[in-house]
């Protein structure tokens, strides 16, 4: 790989920890980079999948002071996220690359348009603080069934889960959060050992992407903090409908 290369998967990657910062997709900038260096579509993906790891072993290691107390019900959910994340990496092996790059347009989309209609999750929080912390018997199945996307492509499976728990557990902003990140990161870190053991990863490629989304991934907060965040979430929604056309453009010509 050329300096050049380099320098611009360090750059994507930094792209992809301020996005998945602001609106929870990520995979709008690292996977379209991994792309443009040549990658194909399911090589791209599981290199993507490896690469932000440590992206999603940070936020854990940052979110520990907001899981104390909740190791009842961090197992459980972790173990869904576990089999989900297994699931999702096991169909994408099985998924021909042809057949890929025609999904993979209407998850970009899907994804966008979540992040467009859906209520920023300080609002959500809000709305639920006066409920008394309740768990519904169905969340490891709903959390199951979202760490299945996670693992097979996982544009905005952040957001779907952090809304989720959210909705159903009662808790504030930041335990969901930390509780999030730390289901997302088992999902994502046991499809990312499954595409180490079954695919072809590219590690030129994961190593600068990996370096990026490390550092984009600690200045995303600071950048969430003073940016206003409802007209970013717009923008980066749009731009991932357009990804989305784009990339159907290329895969249905």
């Amino acid at each position: 790989m050329d300096p050049l290369e380099f320098a611009f998967l360090v750059a994507a990657g930094i792209g992809a920890g301020l996005v998945g910062s602001i609106a929870g997709l990520a995979s709008l900038i690292s996977y379209p980079a991994l792309l443009a260096t040549g990658l194909p579509p399911v090589t791209a993906n599981v290199t993507n999948t490896a690469a932000l790891v440590l992206t999603g072993v940070g936020s854990v290691s940052a979110s520990r002071p907001e899981l104390r107390g909740q190791g009842r019900r961090l197992l459980p959910l972790a173990l869904a996220g576990l089999l989900g994340g297994a699931t999702g990496a096991l169909l994408l092996l099985r998924t021909p690359e042809g057949g890929f790059e025609r999904i993979v347009p209407w998850l970009i989309a899907g994804a966008s348009v979540t992040i467009l209609v859906q209520r920023p999750p300080r609002e959500l929080a809000a709305e639920v603080a006066h409920r008394a912390p309740r768990d519904r018997w169905w969340l490891p199945l709903a959390v199951f069934a979202i760490a299945i996307y996670g693992g097979y492509f996982g544009a905005a499976a952040g957001v779907l889960m952090l809304a989720t728990l959210l909705l159903t557990t009662g808790e504030g902003l930041p335990r969901s959060n930390a509780l999030r990140n730390a289901v997302i990161g088992v999902a994502n870190s046991v499809a990312a050992l499954g595409f180490v053991l079954f695919a072809s990863i590219a590690w030129a490629s994961a190593l600068p992407l990996a370096i990026g989304s490390l550092a984009g991934s600690v200045i995303g907060p600071r950048v969430v903090r003073v940016a206003p965040q409802a007209a970013l979430r717009r923008v980066i929604a749009v731009a991932g409908l357009g990804l989305a056309v784009y990339l159907a453009v290329q895969a249905y010509a």
